[in-house]
C-alpha cells in the first residue's frame, strides 16, 4: 500500500507554478473580464494560475488560492507574495468549506488537475458551480493530449519509450480513482459534467504549446527534469503518480507500472554521466496540448 502525501510535493509544485508563468499568464489574460471582481484557483497547487489571476483582475479586486494541503498552500502563500488571500479547503468536504473561504459569489472559478482528484468529481464540480455569481465561469483544465519531447527511436530500448510511459501513468491514475475511499465513476466528459451542474455556454478550448529542436539550455534542462519526476513517481519504492496534484491521501497497491526494461532504459537516459543522457541531445522539443472546460452560470 502506498500513501500519497501531497505536502511532499509542495516543492515541486511550486517550482512548476514559476515554471509555468507565460502559459499561465496567457491564459489568465483570455479568461478574465473587466467586469470580473472576485476569481478563485481551486486546487492552486504552487499558485501559479492564482498569482497570473491578480495580475490580470482588474485593481481593487479579489483573488482567493484554495487548496487541501496546508504544505502546499504555504508554497502558494509564498510564490503570490501577497497578491492573493490563501485559504484552506477541499473540495471533497462539499460547497460550505469552499463558501466560506471564497466570502462572495466568485465571477470567475479555476480548477486545474485537481477535480479529477476529488473522490466524487460531479459532486466536486456542483459545489464548485454553486459558488458561481450570474453569468461566472467554472473553468476546468483537464486532460488534453499527452505531450511529446523524445523521438520515437532514441537509440536505446524498445521505440516508443515515452508512448509506454503516457500508458504507465494511465494505468495508475486508474488504479489511484479506485483506490479514493467513497469513489464515484464519472462515466462521461468534462462538459457533461458541467451541463449536468446547471451550467450553460459549455465549451472547450485547447491551448497548443510548441518549442522546436533544439530546445535552449534551461528549457532542455527543464524537460528533463520533467521526466525525472514522472519516472520516480512510478518506481516501486514511491509508487507516485504523475497526473497533476492530489487533494486528499489515498492508497493504492503495487504493480509494475513500467516494465524493468523500461525503467532501466530511463535510468540510463537521466543519468547525468551516461552516455545516453537526454540532456545532451539534440532532438528534445515540447508539443503539448492542454484542454480548458468552460461553463457559464446562468444570470
Amino acid at each position: 500500500m502506498v500513501e500519497i502525501e501531497w505536502g511532499e510535493w509542495a516543492g515541486h509544485l511550486r517550482e512548476s507554478a514559476a515554471n509555468e508563468a507565460d502559459w499561465n499568464a496567457a491564459v489568465a489574460a483570455g479568461l478574465v473580464r473587466d467586469s470580473d471582481m472576485v476569481a478563485v484557483d481551486v486546487g492552486c497547487g504552487g499558485g501559479g494560475m492564482a498569482k497570473a489571476l491578480a495580475a490580470a483582475m482588474p485593481s481593487g479586486t479579489t483573488v482567493v488560492a484554495i487548496d487541501a494541503d496546508p504544505d502546499v498552500l504555504e508554497q502558494a502563500r509564498e510564490h503570490t507574495a501577497g497578491a492573493v488571500r490563501c485559504e484552506l479547503a477541499s473540495m471533497d468536504d462539499g460547497a460550505e468549506p469552499l463558501r466560506k473561504a471564497i466570502d462572495a459569489p466568485a465571477d470567475l472559478i479555476w480548477a486545474s488537475a485537481s477535480v479529477h482528484h476529488a473522490a466524487d468529481q460531479q459532486a466536486a464540480i456542483d459545489a464548485l458551480a454553486s459558488l458561481l455569481a450570474p453569468g461566472g465561469r467554472l473553468a476546468l483544465a483537464e486532460s488534453g493530449l499527452p505531450a511529446r519531447s523524445l523521438p520515437w527511436d532514441l537509440g536505446i530500448g524498445e521505440p516508443g519509450l515515452e508512448l509506454r510511459l503516457d500508458l504507465a501513468q494511465d494505468k495508475w491514475f486508474a488504479a489511484m480513482r479506485d483506490s479514493l475511499p467513497g469513489t464515484v465513476p464519472m462515466p462521461y466528459g468534462w462538459t457533461d459534467a458541467l451541463t449536468r451542474a446547471g451550467l450553460v455556454e459549455v465549451g472547450t478550448r485547447s491551448v497548443l504549446t510548441e518549442s522546436s529542436a533544439p530546445l535552449g539550455a534551461e528549457q532542455q534542462e527543464r524537460v528533463v527534469t520533467q521526466f525525472q519526476h514522472r519516472v520516480e513517481r512510478l518506481k516501486p519504492e514511491t509508487g507516485e503518480h504523475g497526473q497533476g496534484h492530489g487533494h486528499g491521501h489515498g492508497h493504492i497497491e503495487y504493480q509494475e507500472w513500467l516494465s524493468a526494461e523500461d525503467l532501466a532504459v530511463w535510468e540510463q537516459l537521466l543519468d547525468p554521466e551516461g552516455e545516453h543522457y537526454l540532456g545532451r541531445r539534440t532532438d528534445l522539443a515540447v508539443l503539448s496540448v492542454r484542454s480548458i472546460h468552460i461553463g457559464h452560470a446562468p444570470r
